[in-house]
């Protein structure tokens, strides 16, 4: 006698609308859901973290193209409004300091929860395309003299998305043209090689001063740069090395290995160049 099993169909579709919806109120597509504000938003994060690691469906459903859309409408959102807070820090001379910190931190955290959410569904691409393309802008804005003194929080944070960028680049989990690859590098690299000393005096400076970059976040920085650049053209790499040689004072990041790397593959290169030179040459004298 044949045993029949009693199973329960998997209902797809609810559970892509209780992820897309998910989806949309963690990354604020819907707008804030007055009364519950912060609350709301966290709470379909997590959503999102529990469905991507435990429902069994979820490898289907994200292969969907409206989920897919709504994730990169939802990078975009998230990207887009942080640059329109940090852009007010200059251009509203009404704006308060505090507040405005406050307000771009939280936008910070929504960031940092893309970059650890994107590469379980394989879009980190989107994100890190997004952030090359408004890295000069933060960074004309973070770096302007009227934030010398403040938000060094909020510096900190900055550092600490773009080394998960600099950590999908730089290992290959999203591949990029070499110029997009010379541009994340060449924006970042001197704003690192700067906040790192600065920070470290100013803790120095002041007692219990509570923004720093630690081991961890610099050895990953570190090894993420020395990784990139080693998957540039030569020019580009000699471009980087020479300005990293020029300034070995700072100490931070060392891009020995990535120097010694460059000297060995350009000297193998340059000896093959010869080598198919000489070669060349004996055919010529031979068939004389």
């Amino acid at each position: 006698m044949s045993r029949v099993l009693n199973t329960k169909p998997v209902d797809l579709s609810t559970t892509k609308d209780i992820f897309v919806s998910a989806v949309r109120f963690a990354v604020s597509i819907e707008g804030p859901c007055f009364p519950f504000g912060d609350e709301l938003r966290i709470s379909a994060q997590e959503q999102v973290d529990y469905m991507l690691g435990e429902d069994e469906d979820i490898t289907i459903i994200m292969a969907d193209d409206e989920v897919k859309s709504v994730i990169r409408m939802g990078v975009y959102n998230i990207i887009h409004s942080f640059e329109m807070d940090l852009s007010s820090l200059l251009s509203d001379p009404t704006l308060e300091f505090e507040a405005a910190d406050n307000r771009l931190m939280r936008r910070v955290s929504d960031l940092e929860w893309m970059c650890n959410v994107l590469p379980k569904m394989d879009l980190m691409k989107n994100f890190v395309s997004n952030w090359i393309a408004i890295s000069s802008k933060i960074l004309g804005i973070i770096e302007d003299k009227k934030l010398d003194h403040v938000m060094w929080g909020l510096k900190v944070k900055l550092i600490e998305v773009t080394c998960k960028v600099l950590e999908a680049v730089g290992y290959g989990s999203v591949i990029l043209p070499a110029p997009c690859r010379v541009q994340l590098l060449k924006a970042w690299f001197p704003y690192v090689r700067k906040m790192k000393p600065l920070l470290d005096s100013k803790a120095i400076e002041e007692t219990g001063f509570p923004y720093k970059m630690d081991e961890d976040l610099c050895q990953a920085i570190e090894g993420a740069i020395v990784s990139l650049v080693l998957t540039l053209p030569s020019n580009d790499q000699a471009d980087i090395l020479a300005d990293w040689i020029k300034s070995r004072e700072v100490g931070y990041p060392d891009l020995s290995e990535a120097f010694e790397v460059w000297c060995y593959r350009s000297k193998s290169a340059k000896r093959r160049l010869v080598e198919g030179l000489d070669d060349q040459s004996d055919g010529a004298i031979s068939s004389t």
